[in-house]
């Protein structure tokens, strides 16, 4: 099948939306007038008020083809004076492709760079095209490896493939846009009449009454098969162009390596997933590490600190870019397997462009960090962005040591009502002395197993507990003391650093506190050390 056969399906399987549900309301037009027409004016009254509902659904649906207005553009958007560099790589590499260049350039937060379009009339016609580029991504590619990211991206809408090729390209945004938009409206009628029930049975339960089961089989009926109507045609539209968008995926691809040259296109596709990863787990472990003690990195280092932990962990990162996906993401992903891609570009003759030099993305920008501190700025929340600035050692020592006292804190609660007091280390190195630390231990919260554990089990669910525990609460102390201090590490987790006498004799101490019989002497000993 030709491109333009192509594109002409994908258009006209789109306006099939609208199609179907202008169909669907002439159903029950019809279905109303031979109410009217053949049925007592009750029933037909009854069946008005059925129809109406089906029509809701269906209207709404025929208007989620619209892009949502919480679509706006996001990130900040940078003019060409600003960034002159950055605009003149956009530029050549647009021209190259075959294809206008952005109306605007948008940096992010996100490992991600990507090319979108208002459009308009089902998507089939273009409007204010903007490329969003995310900032980690930058951090993480060479200026080789980047121009091949946004040449791929921008080929989509190129003479690279054909210029049709963008219909279908827009067609499956507009389409997985309106399934995910019902997806989360069937869904939210379903959680809305959840919680009102919840509601009203603790109510009950306040009152002393039996709460009924929360039962939300018949909720939102005819808007649920409303929309599983249009998310099988979804689904359908989907299926019915993945071929060409795969297609066109790949012939992205050989217009990125085109302009970029292979290797460089080969390593960034390499690169991509591992990046991905790499990010998440940044972002779990080391930006939003202080949040919970209300720090952040300083300035430019929340999304910008990926680049120290991608420059530490150079070698797990290159295992990780040896071992591809193999497997599409999903059954409707419109991009091939990405062994499949880097495969077919390796095979490609050698373009002589390998060794040209690796420079970092980053430098595309006139000040990388005014950038980063730019982005932040527009994608924390206010509560974040009111948050203490620390560097990176204090962030983590900090962070590291308000994490350890809360996960502490089932001790010292079960210590205090055992024992009495505030439930401090030496309340609970008296009780262990005492022989009540199992009793405390019973106050820990445990696992299923261990909980229905008795005798001797119990004991040995409870001891690892009770001895990580008096862990956190002695490394309190010692930190507080100035004996111990969490370090930063970039390609380790980070680590309690104390004189080595203390770490020497630290584990078998615990260890002999919570023994069958207790002897917290070592433990005692060790914490009247001077430091």
């Amino acid at each position: 099948m030709g491109a333009f056969l192509r594109a002409l399906r994908a258009s006209v399987l789109l306006a099939g939306f609208y199609l179907l549900g202008l169909g669907l309301l002439a159903a029950l037009a019809v279905a109303d007038w031979a109410a009217y027409t053949w049925t007592p004016s009750s029933l037909a009254l009854k069946l008005y008020v059925v129809s109406a509902l089906l029509a809701v659904p269906i209207v709404r649906g025929m208007f989620m083809l619209r892009t949502p207005k919480d679509d706006e553009a996001h990130g900040v958007l940078v003019t060409e004076e600003r960034e002159p560099r950055l605009w003149r790589a956009v530029r050549d590499l647009a021209d190259r492709v075959g294809t206008r260049a952005p109306d605007e350039i948008r940096l992010t937060a996100d490992m991600n760079a990507a090319v979108s379009e208002d459009a308009r009339f089902l998507g089939l016609l273009g409007g204010t095209r903007r490329l969003y580029l995310g900032l980690p991504l930058m951090a993480g590619l060479t200026e080789a490896q980047l121009r091949a990211v946004l040449a791929h991206e921008m080929g989509h809408y190129g003479n690279a493939d054909t210029r049709l090729s963008a219909i279908t390209v827009r067609g499956r945004v507009q389409v997985a846009r309106t399934i995910a938009h019902f997806e989360e409206r069937a869904g939210g009628k379903v959680a809305k009449e959840r919680a009102k029930q919840e509601k009203k049975n603790a109510k009950k339960l306040a009152r002393g009454k039996e709460a009924k089961e929360v039962d939300t089989t018949g909720v939102g009926l005819t808007y649920r098969a409303m929309a599983r109507i249009y998310r099988a045609y979804g689904h359908f539209y989907l299926r019915a162009t993945l071929a060409a968008s795969r297609r066109q995926e790949l012939a992205a691809d050989l217009a990125a390596a085109r302009i970029a040259g292979r290797d460089a296109t080969a390593a960034a596709l390499r690169g991509l997933p591992a990046l991905d990863a790499a990010h998440g787990f940044y972002m779990s472990s080391y930006a939003t590490l202080g949040v919970g003690a209300g720090l952040l990195p300083p300035r430019g280092e929340v999304f910008g600190g990926v680049r120290h932990l991608l420059a530490a962990r150079a070698d797990e990162l290159a295992a990780m870019r040896r071992d591809l996906p193999t497997e599409p993401a999903s059954p409707y992903d419109s991009h091939p397997p990405v062994a499949e891609r880097v495969a077919r570009l390796e095979s490609l003759p050698d373009d002589g462009r390998a060794s040209e030099p690796a420079l970092p993305a980053l430098d595309l920008l006139a000040d990388a960090h005014a950038a980063l501190a730019a982005v932040e700025d527009v994608s924390l929340t206010p509560e974040a962005l009111r948050m203490r600035r620390v560097g990176w050692p204090e962030l983590v020592h900090e962070s590291m040591t308000a994490h350890f006292a809360r996960e502490a804190e089932p001790l010292r609660r079960a210590t205090a009502e055992v024992a009495g007091g505030e439930g401090s280390l030496a309340s609970l190195l008296n009780a262990l002395d005492l022989g009540v630390g199992w009793e405390i231990a019973d106050q820990l919260p445990k696992s299923e197993q261990a909980g229905a554990a008795k005798g001797r089990a119990a004991r040995e669910f409870a001891r690892p507990v009770l001895r990580r525990g008096l862990a956190r609460l002695v490394a309190g102390e010692l930190v507080a003391r100035g004996v111990a201090r969490w370090e930063l590490s970039w390609s380790e987790p980070a680590a309690l650093v104390m004189p080595d006498a203390y770490e020497e004799r630290l584990p078998d101490a615990l260890d002999a506190a919570v023994a069958d019989r207790p002897d917290t002497a070592p433990l005692r000993a060790l914490l009247a050390t001077p430091a």
